[in-house]
């Protein structure tokens, strides 16, 4: 049965408030307490900070702090949006002036609940981009406040926060693992650095098994738009090639985008498919050796190096051959071996559990929020049931 729900104009229920821009006089990066947010790193449900830091001092006068628990909306960027990413913080942040600031102005309304209202409301979030320029893309905060959002009773309100907020825990506990799994993975590829008596020729090879486009399929194919910065893994592509050759990779590889080494695009993939000419393939020569050879390609070391060898200034592509004399050692004890592919694996699992949540998020959250869907039908302790999560 359907829930009563009331549309009212966000603007009603939410305060917001633009950012603005670090004292020009300090440098792009320095030591201080407060994460610097901007449309480079507000990219998905949560903040980004990396290592840019900034000092009271050294905000301009009229700028100011992001609350914890408030939103942060990306209202524009250097590319278009696909999404619209909005996350909330978890710790004060100051930010620039392609994010603004959105906090709840309704005592009865929280914060979260707009935050998932926003989100249910995605694909006209998204209408509400326009184009600024080749490349660029702008939020019309206008429309914006005018957009009427779903609002709940109190208590199915509470229900439906509860619901989405354990189910966003849960996709965060992954990520989090994972962050740990890929840190281990790589402390373990950092002790044999002393014993580098080989080359990444020695260990490896770089795959050329090329198919024609039409083998490409969305589950499978990896380009280099679907590979995510900073080590991030892989999401779906967009758009799958509609002319030439591809490659084919096998389970066990380890792909690399080789546009822009510097984002260290790299995943390692549990199945076999296909991937963009773009994207670099290794295979190692020893199919047990595989987690180890991953585990080297993934220290910041080895796309340092790359870099060192990288052709053009706009779009840098690393030198193919001249990544293959990366120093490594010829292999790892059996111990460590075994530790990287179970690392390696849990990984992947929980890749695989986080999607299929992410998929369940995505069709609930607008049934739920338009009252569609009752929240109190839905057993929030069946979420730790698999069954829930393949739904």
């Amino acid at each position: 049965m359907a829930c009563e729900v009331e549309w009212i104009p966000l603007g009603d229920i939410v305060n917001l408030s633009s950012g603005g821009t670090p004292d020009k006089k300090q440098p792009a990066y320095w030591d201080g307490e407060i994460p610097w947010i901007s449309a480079k790193t507000l990219t998905g449900d949560t903040v980004t900070t990396s290592n840019l830091f900034i000092t009271e001092e050294g905000l301009h006068a009229g700028s100011k702090l992001a609350p914890v628990g408030s939103i942060l909306l990306l209202t524009r960027g250097s590319g278009l949006f696909k999404t619209i990413p909005l996350a909330i913080v978890n710790a004060p942040v100051a930010y620039n002036q392609d994010v603004k600031c959105m906090t709840s102005k309704v005592t009865t309304i929280t914060n979260e609940y707009v935050f998932f209202a926003l989100k249910a409301l995605s694909p006209e979030l998204t209408n509400m981009l326009e184009t600024t320029g080749i490349g660029a893309g702008k939020l019309a905060t206008d429309r914006l406040l005018d957009m009427p959002i779903p609002v709940l009773s109190h208590d199915e309100r509470e229900k439906a926060v509860s619901f989405f907020s354990a189910l966003s825990r849960k996709i965060m506990i992954n990520n989090r693992i994972n962050d740990y799994l890929a840190d281990l993975c790589e402390t373990i590829a950092g002790k044999y650095c002393n014993d580098r008596n080989s080359c990444l020729r020695d260990i490896c090879y770089q795959v050329t098994d090329h198919v024609d486009y039409g083998n490409a399929n969305q589950e499978t194919y990896v380009s280099t738009e679907s590979l995510m910065q900073n080590k991030g893994g892989r999401q779906l592509a967009s758009s799958l090639p509609t002319a030439g050759k591809i490659t084919r990779y096998k389970a066990g590889d380890t792909l690399i985008s080789n546009i822009r080494p510097y984002f260290k695009k790299i995943w390692y993939a549990p199945f076999e498919g296909t991937c963009s000419g773009d994207v670099i393939v290794f295979r190692a020569n020893d199919p047990s050796n595989a987690p180890y050879l991953h585990a080297c390609l993934r220290q910041d070391s080895f796309f340092d190096y790359v870099m060192q060898g990288a052709k053009g200034t706009k779009m840098p592509r690393g030198d193919k051959k001249q990544m293959m004399e990366f120093k490594v050692a010829s292999s790892c004890s059996t111990k460590d071996l075994i530790l990287l592919d179970s690392a390696i694996k849990q990984r992947s699992d929980n890749d695989s559990e986080t999607v299929k949540l992410q998929a369940l998020r995505d069709t609930l959250l607008p049934k739920l929020m338009s009252g569609e869907i009752d929240v109190s039908k839905v057993d929030l302790t069946q979420l730790t049931n698999n069954h829930l999560a393949d739904c």
